[in-house]
C-alpha cells in the first residue's frame, strides 16, 4: 500500500534509541528523508548510517541537548522544512511524590511536557506558511492510568494529552496542520525495562523481578518497536488525512481493562 510518504522530511527527537530509532528506521522504510536529533552524536550517526545504506534515504543528524538554552531554535532551524514532526524527547523519573524531588521533577517536564510544547510553537508556524503538516506526539498510556509511582510522568503525560487534543481540534480545519498524540504501554525498551526493574524494587525488594510483571500484560509481553513505530508512519501519511486532535492508545488492551474493571 503506497501511503504517500516518499521523500517527505520527518523531524524525529530522542531519536537515538528506543522507539526514536524505530520510528527512524521504519519512516526510512516509507522512503522519508530523516532529521534526526538526539544528545548521543555516535548513535544518532549510526542510525543515520544504517538507514541510509538500507534504503537509500537522506539522513541528518543534529547532536543538541533540546533542555540547553537555545536548543528549541537551533532544531527549528534544522527542521524548518519539515513536513512531519514527531516529538519523542523525554525521561521522565519514576517514583512517588517523595521520591521524585522538585528538581528531578522539573528536569523532567523541561524534556518532555515544555520540550514537546515549545518545539510545537516553532514548527507549526513553518508548517502553516507552506500549506501544512503532521506533528505527532508520543506521549504515554500513563496520561490514562494514573500512577502513583509514576506521578511526574502520568501527570506530565495527561497534560500532554490536553495539550495535543487542545490544538489538535482546531488545527486541521483552520491551518491544515494536523496534531495527533500517540499512547503506547509498556514497550521492549532500555528504558522500560529499567522502569519496571524500579517497581519490582518497590513491590519484591528486588528489581530482577521485572518480569513477573509482564505477567499481567496482554500476551505476556511488552509491545515490541515495530508495533508502536508503525501506527506513527501511518499516522503521518496520506491515509490518515482527516485524523487530528485524536489520541491513540496502543496497550493490547490494558487501559479498556482497566476502566471496566
Amino acid at each position: 500500500m503506497d501511503l504517500g510518504l516518499k521523500a517527505k522530511k520527518v523531524l524525529i527527537t530522542g531519536a537515538s534509541q528506543g522507539i526514536g530509532e524505530g520510528l527512524a528506521m521504519s519512516f526510512a522504510r516509507e522512503g522519508c528523508d530523516l532529521l534526526l536529533v538526539a544528545r548521543s552524536a555516535d548513535k544518532l550517526d549510526a542510525i543515520s548510517k544504517r538507514a541510509g545504506a538500507a534504503f537509500g534515504v537522506s539522513t541528518e543528524v543534529l547532536s543538541v541537548d533540546m533542555t540547553a538554552p537555545g536548543a528549541v531554535a537551533q532544531i527549528a532551524g534544522f527542521g524548518r522544512d519539515a513536513d512531519v514532526l514527531i516529538n519523542n524527547a523525554g525521561n521522565i523519573p519514576g517514583g512517588d511524590l517523595w521520591e521524585v524531588d522538585e528538581a528531578q521533577w522539573r528536569a523532567g517536564w523541561e524534556l518532555k511536557v515544555f520540550g514537546y510544547i515549545n518545539l510545537t510553537r516553532a514548527i507549526y508556524p513553518l508548517m502553516k506558511a507552506r500549506g501544512g503538516g503532521v506533528i505527532l506526539n508520543n506521549i504515554g498510556s500513563g496520561g490514562e492510568n494514573f500512577d502513583f509511582n509514576y506521578i511526574a510522568g502520568t501527570t506530565g503525560n495527561a497534560a500532554l494529552m490536553a495539550f495535543t487534543r487542545a490544538l489538535g481540534g482546531r488545527s486541521l480545519a483552520d491551518n491544515n496542520v494536523r496534531v495527533i498524540g500517540v499512547n503506547p504501554g509498556p514497550v521492549d525498551t532500555d528504558r522500560v525495562r529499567r522502569v519496571l526493574a524500579g517497581h519490582a524494587q518497590r513491590l519484591h525488594g528486588d528489581p530482577s523481578r521485572y518480569i513477573e510483571l509482564l505477567a499481567n500484560y496482554p500476551l505476556s509481553r511488552a509491545a515490541s518497536v515495530d508495533e508502536i513505530a508503525e501506527l506513527f508512519v501511518y499516522l503521518a501519511s496520506d491515509k490518515s488525512t482527516y485524523t487530528s486532535g485524536a489520541i491513540f492508545t496502543v496497550d493490547g488492551g490494558l487501559t479498556s481493562r482497566r476502566s471496566v474493571g
